[in-house]
């Protein structure tokens, strides 16, 4: 599937229903999970399927079964290659994931298990890097994985708030070692973030809640992702 070659928008989807609004307001590429309560599980091969079948973006899958950032040892782990398999043989060819062990760094084993399962996809880090004890050093440490493209951080635990300045920073180093992946800011992002982040030269974006002005009970707007799009392009 392919990106737009300026900046890209990434919108949450839950559903068909969803997917059709995001990609109808010009969402680049959508982020498909299960449970916001939860900030986002792995959703049903059958809920990828239909979503695959109602649009024609770039659709990256959840890989993460409980609230948190671990992994749940090694039976989490081997419960999460499961769900992999399943999504690939589903078509999946798209992931977000990450985890931490209980020092705050990568856990390496569990993530490398799964990056195996992936064969080559294109995979995003998601916010664990912003729970992160060492934001470098796993960046670093994370750097030689086959397909990691993508950061989603807002800079910080706390949301783009108070992560514009580690976002900044982070954006003047790209192109160094851990530093090649894309930052995808999400996290608390608003509107009124995007000329600080652009003039940072952040050009990737990820908003859930922001497309759905009833709440995560109401669907996706379209023409909310559209003002998105607008904003982003400008």
């Amino acid at each position: 599937m392919s990106e737009r070659k300026s900046a890209v928008l990434e919108v949450i989807a839950l559903d068909a229903e969803d997917a059709v609004a995001a990609q109808a307001g010009g969402a680049d590429r959508l982020e498909l999970v299960t449970d916001m309560a939860a900030d986002g599980l792995t959703p049903s091969a059958e809920t990828f399927a239909a979503i695959r079948a109602s649009v024609d973006i770039s659709l990256r899958v959840m890989l993460r079964l409980s609230d948190g950032f671990s992994a749940g040892g090694a039976r989490g782990v081997d419960a999460l290659v499961r769900a992999a398999g399943e999504l690939r043989d589903a078509g999946a060819d798209e992931f977000v994931l990450g985890f931490l062990d209980e020092h705050g760094g990568p856990d390496l084993a569990a993530v490398e298990r799964i990056v195996a399962e992936l064969d080559g996809c294109r995979w995003t880090f998601h916010r664990a890097i912003d729970r992160a004890a060492d934001r470098d050093a796993l960046r670093k440490q994370l750097a030689d994985l086959p397909g990691l493209d993508a950061y989603l951080t807002a800079g910080s635990p706390a949301g783009v708030d108070d992560g514009l300045p580690a976002l900044a920073a982070e954006a003047a180093r790209r192109g160094e070692p851990g530093y090649e992946a894309r930052i995808m800011v999400g996290g608390g992002l608003r509107l009124g973030h995007l000329p600080e982040l652009r003039a940072a030269g952040l050009d990737a974006f990820h908003i859930g809640g922001a497309a759905r002005p009833l709440g995560w009970t109401g669907p996706v707007s379209a023409e909310s992702v559209r003002e998105w799009r607008t904003a982003v392009d400008a």
